[in-house]
């Protein structure tokens, strides 16, 4: 089985010695998405904001990969203040709409480049 390596300039590149995704088979491997504005390499400000950018981000590299937020299924979120949980969900909700892929939410003391929320995901590919 090859693994393809996926990239869009409608995500931020990755700020490590990773891919944005990778694909292999059926499946499509979404790298961990902060709330990093693309072109502009800085993250956005505040957490509503950085969460919609993370989401807006996840949902580039699926495209780009073949795949749609529908095909999602499973999300990981990691967020640095488990009190800002039900305004991340709400958000969530505005781009997942009825499809209720599983997830897991853990709190972490700190994401890189100071990010309040980071998500990934795996979903089926083309």
């Amino acid at each position: 089985m090859t693994i393809s390596f996926i990239h869009t300039d409608n995500a931020p590149a990755a700020v490590g010695p990773y891919s944005q995704a990778t694909q292999s088979g059926g499946s499509l491997y979404v790298s961990g998405q902060l709330g990093i504005i693309p072109g502009e390499e800085k993250l956005a400000n505040g957490f509503e904001a950085q969460a919609r950018q993370a989401l807006s981000n996840l949902k580039a590299i699926l495209e780009e990969g073949g795949s749609s937020l529908d095909k999602v299924l499973s999300v990981d979120v990691f967020v640095t203040d488990m009190g800002r949980f039900a305004e991340l969900n709400a958000i969530y909700a505005e781009f997942f709409g009825d499809h209720k892929p599983a997830r897991a939410a853990i709190e972490v003391g700190g994401l890189p480049l100071g990010g309040l929320v980071e998500l990934k995901c795996i979903a089926l590919a083309k």
